[in-house]
């Protein structure tokens, strides 16, 4: 690289085009931004592509005087062919149709309509929530906002895309190959979201958009409003920028759940047509073998049906301040808020299963328990409220001074925090009520088809199998009340310092940066004090002397499944109860202090409750559960870059290299089980008794060199060959790294669990390389294939091993307790290979087009359903996608029909329910379609009015075990339907 860099200068050849293009950080002083390229590009002639808006192709047109005035789809995708044409890299972009117009109200959303590039969705919600690149999904992306970190509460490296307001973006640009000058930190890609400034188009500007929208099941419509306000002043000496959006969704959804799979070993005489005595499945050796755990199977721990309203409010707010006192000095202060609160109200049932309860079992060949029935059965009502209040703030300022005609220096440094629930919301309020033990039936479970399309189906249901009475709220009674209060911060600084040199063709970038993220993590609950069994037991009506009966006016109504889940066989029991946990909470709070009067159904002799409880559902601080970990990386960086001419074609070379040095603190306070009682009224919840929390402190460090290099080849003025190779990392979640292992307080028979520490978690390590072809042959239209490989190393492995802890003892086998404990290791390799391939066609100038991608992904580690073992491995997140937009623009009027596929994949290790013998079980995501609709009329040049809708075949999200009948959760969440009207000026 130092010989190339030396020869560079004697080498470098006159090429009349910038090779290191806008999806690059800024190389002059004063560059047009991202936003201000969009601006001159909607107004230049053919599509404003290429340098002084002239169009590379324009020699291609037959009439050379005729000018095509290119704005809305067209102009948007002309400018986002623009960018992946002249980037050194593999990069692809998105662009703003308009100031306040772009492609879709959510950026995940828009992101996906990019090759490679596929979306999750946040269940009760069906929200876009985050990113999966090439097979890559959550903290392996980076997001950035114009090249700075932003902070999140939520402990992981990635945000949620929901907390990010569309309305006002310029645009998005995903790095698929590192800029070394910004970053190396994913393995997936780097995503840059660029927000505009006063001085990408002086002069006052602004806009206002308006809309309402509706979710086909929610019942009402609600708003989004925004306004954007931009002057320059004082002879453009000065600028400012203001926007404000307020934005809400609502949305109702039917979900039926399975909690998890564990899988184990169960007893011949639990199955059908055992001829045993007596079933007593035990682990022990020298026992009958009819009663020894000898069967590999896996069952559902718990099976249930919930609706679900969720009300997502979000508050966005940014100021950009510019000071331009000449051409050779521009400063930037900026400040970036947002706040969303999302709340969910649930109601619906679940029934708790024990693998040793379960009696004439019958097998599928895969050892999946698809029929069962268990004695005495408990069947729980549930409602709760769930409350997510996450607020980030970010603040920057930035300096780019052109020192002389060949040198510039950027200065660049930012604060940014966020608090998940910054007020002490409660996370969650949950309530249980039912009925169980002396009228709990004999009740089966039948499951007779795929996860993609059949639910589970309960059987003899109801008090004592009477079916007809499963909702009788006259033997209803109290069980459990679980409230948690999750509190988070984050806190990013970073600054950044960058010297440019040029000299012809040659380009010299280097530098260093600075970051430090520190994350605190605490939370409240009932489960510590044991105050959520104060009432457990279900009551007389169950047989029982804990629990209290339940008011009939606690009951607000009922909903019929009827049709629950659009597309899916399978008969839900008839109908969910409707209430609160918080009436549920009142109720109880109402009956008094049980300190100062005699109530009977108070749990007096649950362990801490007995003696503790005096009438209200306090929260106590899980020790366990308090982290402060922080994070510092140091980092050096060199970049240079050159055109010459290979064989007489232009040859554009890039390389660079990055060193960080990252030193990581991570305390915390350990406890260990010292009892675990039995709670005596409601024989299947258990007490864990913790010794005194001892702090911990942990200190750990790692380096290292982070090169890469990207070719490109003009093998032609229309085809492009390009090659790059790069080593990338990415970081554990901060969530990942305390220093010890927890151990709940509250528990349940038959599913202890535990979860250990890993603070010396080193990163992923990737070796990338690609080869790509792109050919540009039409103005707005391009074809391209990308062959990619990645080489990870470093795999961060979530096992779970079942082991016993400080050899406490469990009270329902008299033997040590063994607990499921999750603790995540860095691990094996993996290699992944896959192909994009991309096409976009625009029909001359008839208005019609399309955007087309597809990507197809491999590995050398695919998942081994058969593999039983506790260190099974594989690649999560590897799944072949295609996207198709369909569109027309012209005379005002714009219709696009968007398209999305992915493939069944492998979502994570893990499940709500994580007490399986065979490591931590699998999530695999169903396939998914979805289709979405989208058109605007422009009645002025500053007026229009647009709809949208989404998921117009009412497409339901599912996912599934180990095997594809083990139904995990489905999510119905509906269409939405949204009009509004934009006006700019």
């Amino acid at each position: 690289m130092i010989a190339l860099i030396a020869g560079a200068p004697v080498a470098a050849h006159d090429l009349s085009a910038e090779h290191d293009g806008p999806a690059r950080p800024a190389e002059a002083p004063e560059p047009a931004s991202p936003q201000s390229q969009l601006n001159q590009a909607a107004t230049a002639p053919n599509g404003g592509s290429g340098q002084n808006g002239q169009n590379p192709e324009a020699s291609l047109d037959d009439n050379p005087q005729k000018d095509i005035i290119v704005t809305g789809i067209r102009g948007s995708l002309q400018r986002n062919l623009d960018i992946k044409r002249e980037a050194a890299g593999v990069v692809d972009a998105i662009s703003s149709e308009d100031i306040g117009k772009f492609p879709d109200s959510n950026v995940a959303a828009s992101l996906q309509r990019l090759p490679g590039v596929s979306i999750q969705r946040s269940g009760p919600r069906g929200e876009p929530t985050g990113i999966t690149v090439r097979g890559f999904g959550g903290d392996f992306n980076e997001t950035l906002y114009d090249g700075r970190r932003i902070s999140t509460a939520t402990g992981g490296r990635s945000i949620d895309f929901s907390t990010v307001g569309a309305d006002f973006v310029g645009g998005l640009t995903v790095m698929k190959t590192p800029d070394v000058t910004l970053s190396s930190n994913s393995i997936g890609a780097t995503v840059n979201v660029q927000f505009p400034k006063p001085f990408d188009k002086p002069g006052m500007r602004g806009a206002i958009s308006a809309s309402g929208s509706i979710q086909d099941d929610s019942g009402k419509i609600v708003p989004v409003v925004g306004a954007l306000f931009s002057d320059t002043f004082a002879d453009d000496t000065f600028g400012i920028l203001v926007d404000a959006i307020y934005s809400r969704h609502d949305t109702q959804t039917n979900r039926v759940f399975v909690s998890g799979w564990p899988g184990g070993r169960i007893a011949p005489c639990q199955l059908a047509g055992s001829t045993a005595a007596t079933c007593a499945p035990t682990d022990d050796a020298t026992a009958d073998p009819s009663q020894q755990k000898s069967v590999v199977s896996w069952f559902e721990q718990q099976y249930g049906a919930t609706q679900i309203y969720t009300k997502d409010e979000r508050i966005d707010g940014r100021i950009a301040l510019q000071w331009h006192p000449n051409e050779d000095v521009m400063v930037t202060l900026d400040d970036n808020f947002t706040r969303q609160k999302v709340r969910s109200d649930n109601f619906g049932f679940g029934i708790w299963f024990n693998q040793g309860s379960l009696r004439n079992v019958e097998l599928d060949d895969n050892g999946t328990i698809t029929n069962f029935t268990q004695d005495g059965s408990q069947t729980d009502f549930t409602a709760g409220t769930d409350t997510s209040v996450l607020q980030t703030n970010q603040t920057g300022l930035n300096v780019k001074w052109q020192a002389s005609d060949n040198f510039s220096v950027e200065a660049d440094g930012s604060y940014s925090k966020s608090w998940l629930n910054p007020g002490g919301e409660l996370t969650s309020t949950n309530a249980d009520i039912g009925y169980g033990f002396g009228i709990g039936p004999s009740l089966g479970l039948v499951i007779n088809g795929d996860s993609s399309d059949t639910l589970p189906e309960l059987n003899n249901y109801g008090p004592g199998g009477d079916e007809s009475r499963w909702a009788d709220p006259s033997v209803i009674g109290s069980h459990v009340t679980v409230i948690q209060a999750q509190k988070n911060t984050d806190v990013v600084k970073q600054g950044r310092l960058t010297g440019r040199w040029e000299s012809d063709n040659f380009k010299l970038a280097f530098g260093g940066s600075w970051l430090q993220d520190r994350y605190k993590f605490r939370q409240r609950n009932t489960f510590v004090n044991n105050f959520w069994q104060a009432y457990s037991g279900y009551g007389p009506a169950s047989g029982n002397t804990t629990g209290v009966p339940i008011p009939a006016d606690l009951i607000r109504g009922e909903v019929s499944t009827k049709n629950f889940i659009p597309g899916f066989s399978g008969a839900l029991p008839p109908v969910l109860l409707r209430f609160t946990a918080q009436d549920y909470q009142n109720f109880l709070t109402g009956l008094g202090n049980p300190q100062a009067q005699n109530i009977p159904g108070f749990n007096y002799d649950a362990p801490t409750v007995g003696t503790d409880f005096t009438g209200t559902f306090d929260t106590a601080l899980d020790n366990g559960s308090i982290r402060d970990i922080q994070e510092t990386t140091w980092a050096l960086f060199l970049r240079a870059n050159f055109d010459v001419e290979l064989a007489g074609m232009p040859f554009h070379f890039n390389a660079g290299v990055r060193n960080e040095n990252t030193h990581v603190v991570s305390a915390g306070f350990g406890q260990v089980p010292l009892q675990i009682v039995q709670n005596s009224g409601d024989p299947t919840l258990l007490t864990v008794i913790l010794s005194d929390p001892q702090p911990v402190s942990t200190k750990s460090n790692y380096s290292y060199l982070l090169p890469s290099i990207d070719l490109k080849l003009e093998l032609t003025d229309k085809l492009h060959l390009r090659l790059d190779a790069s080593r990338t990392l990415t970081r554990p979640g901060l969530n990942l790294l305390t220093p010890v292992a927890s151990v709940g307080t509250g528990q349940r028979v038959g599913a202890l669990t535990a979860s250990g520490g890993a603070p010396a978690l080193r990163p992923y390590l990737s070796d990338n390389f690609d080869a790509a072809l792109e050919w540009y042959y039409a103005p707005n239209s391009y074809a391209a294939v990308d062959f990619f490989l990645k080489h990870v190393s470093n795999f961060i492995v979530g096992g779970t091993q079942r082991q016993t802890i400080n050899d406490v003892i469990d009270p329902t086998t008299g033997q040590p307790a063994v607990f499921a404990v999750s603790q995540q290791v860095n691990g094996p390799e993996a290699t992944v290979r896959g192909v994009e391939i991309a096409w976009q066609h625009v029909f001359g100038d008839s208005g019609f087009g399309f955007n087309a991608n597809a990507t197809f992904v491999g590995t050398n580690k695919p998942y081994d359903e058969n593999d039983i073992s506790l260190s099974g491995f594989a690649v999560t997140g590897l799944a072949n996608s295609a996207n198709f937009i369909g569109f027309f623009d012209k005379y005002g009027f714009e219709f696009r029909a968007a398209v999305n596929y992915r493939a069944e994949y492998l979502r994570a290790f893990g499940q709500n329910q994580n007490t399986g013998a065979f490591g931590s079980e699998p999530t695999f995501e169903d396939p998914n379609l979805q289709i979405d609709l989208s058109t605007s009329y422009q009645i002025t040049p500053q007026f229009n009015i647009f709809a949208e809708a989404t998921n117009i075949t009412n497409e339901v999200q599912s996912t599934h075990g180990r095997f594809d009948n083990q139904l995990l959760d489905v999510f119905a969440y509906g269409r939405r339907f949204t009009a509004g009207a934009r006006f700019h000026f």
